[in-house]
């Protein structure tokens, strides 16, 4: 540019600056349309990370014990996944069920059954999970991988997670599709897949289920899924119940869904009580938590996303001991249960921290045995940190 300046004529040079005269403006406006422009560049918006999991479960006849395991793990792995912060916020929360293996299933869907979609929706899960029953036969471990890959809502959010487990006990090869190319169709959409072989470890490595982790750019892990979970009781499970059956008087249905929902939402602190104790008293610190959300039933929780809902609700979607009320009454009313739940959230919360910290201390005497609670844990907080996530107990 300089040269070609130099070779320019000087009246060339004077027509140039009259042109980016005009160019930039006249009669004294010339910073005006800047200021104007700029005072219209909207902020970037942040999206909110996401972590995505898909359950792949082995339903086959063999398979009661992954199938307890995953009853009893599960409130533990959401709890899990709720330490987990991108840049000082909690990430959204969406898990997927599938099961695989089962003669109950159709052949011409290679045996394998969506449960569930991806979903914040963690009753459903649990209600599906424990619905789950074993039954004989075939295990295509890279077509479901195929079908949860193709099937899913996977986000494409450049700050989320997406994680698939697989979870049984037959050879990884089984099956007219290709593991290898189910796997680099996944990764090809970040999808990150992590084996999890009910066996021992040689057996894991001849069956290429750490082939398919490593392929699949994940963790590996052996469990013995026929061994019972081995919980630690604590001094402050009862204290966490207590203010667990509190809070569920916070929620009010509402809608056609309203009543059911908070039904299954008792049912499902039944199953989780009928594993274990300790397992009743995780379920409750997920609820305390705001991963557990159920704002398509629960007014409290719908208020917080849309405060004129109260004004569009028809009569007959409200409850029947509200239907006779006046707006003023109930929108006192979810204030007070939302108030009620915010402080046993919080108390609960402190009671998780110290009950936590009694597990640690208790855990290190013990060599307690890996599970599938563990294998998922462990893996999902490594993964996390290496995609720049934080763990915050």
């Amino acid at each position: 540019m300089k040269t070609a300046f130099m070779k320019t004529k000087m009246q060339g040079l004077g027509l140039l600056l009259i042109s980016a005269t005009v160019l930039l403006g006249c009669n004294n406006t010339t910073a005006q349309p800047r200021e104007e422009e700029s005072s219209t560049v909207k902020p970037t918006v942040e999206k909110e990370s996401k972590i995505q999991v898909a359950l792949l479960l082995d339903t086959s006849n063999s398979m009661d014990g992954l199938i307890d395991q995953a009853k009893s793990r599960l409130w533990n792995i959401v709890n899990t996944l709720t330490t987990l912060k991108y840049e000082g916020k909690t990430p959204d929360i969406e898990i997927a069920l599938y099961e695989y293996g089962n003669d109950n299933l159709s052949e011409k869907s290679n045996f394998i059954r969506q449960v569930t979609p991806l979903t914040t929706d963690l009753d459903l899960i649990s209600e599906k999970l424990f619905a789950l029953k074993t039954n004989g036969g075939n295990e295509y471990c890279g077509a479901v991988i195929q079908d949860a890959t193709n099937q899913l809502k996977w986000d494409d959010g450049a700050v989320n997670m997406k994680l698939i487990y697989i979870a049984g006990n037959e050879a990884f090869t089984q099956g007219t599709i290709n593991y290898k190319e189910a796997i680099a169709t996944a990764l090809q959409n970040k999808i990150f897949i992590n084996t999890i072989f009910c066996g021992n470890q040689a057996q894991g490595i001849s069956g290429l289920w750490k082939d398919g982790a490593d392929k699949g750019q994940g963790k590996f892990f052996t469990i013995d899924s026929n061994a019972a979970v081995q919980y630690i009781n604590t001094p402050y499970d009862d204290q966490i119940s207590i203010c667990n059956d509190k809070m569920n008087d916070t929620y009010i249905g509402y809608g056609s869904m309203g009543e059911s929902k908070k039904m299954n939402q008792m049912e499902q602190d039944k199953n989780a009580e009928s594993v274990s104790y300790a397992n009743k008293t995780e379920r409750a610190i997920s609820k305390s938590k705001k991963v557990y959300t159920n704002t398509n039933w629960d007014l409290v929780d719908k208020v917080k996303q849309d405060k004129d809902v109260l004004a569009k609700l028809k009569k007959e979607e409200l409850p029947k001991e509200y239907q006779n009320k006046t707006k003023e009454e109930i929108n006192a009313i979810v204030a007070q249960k939302t108030q009620q739940r915010e402080q046993l959230q919080k108390e609960i919360a402190e009671l998780a921290k110290k009950r936590q910290e009694f597990i640690d201390a208790e855990a290190k005497k013990k060599n307690t045995q890996d599970d599938l609670g563990d294998a998922i844990g462990s893996s999902i907080v490594s993964l996390a940190k290496s995609k720049g996530f934080t763990l915050e107990k």
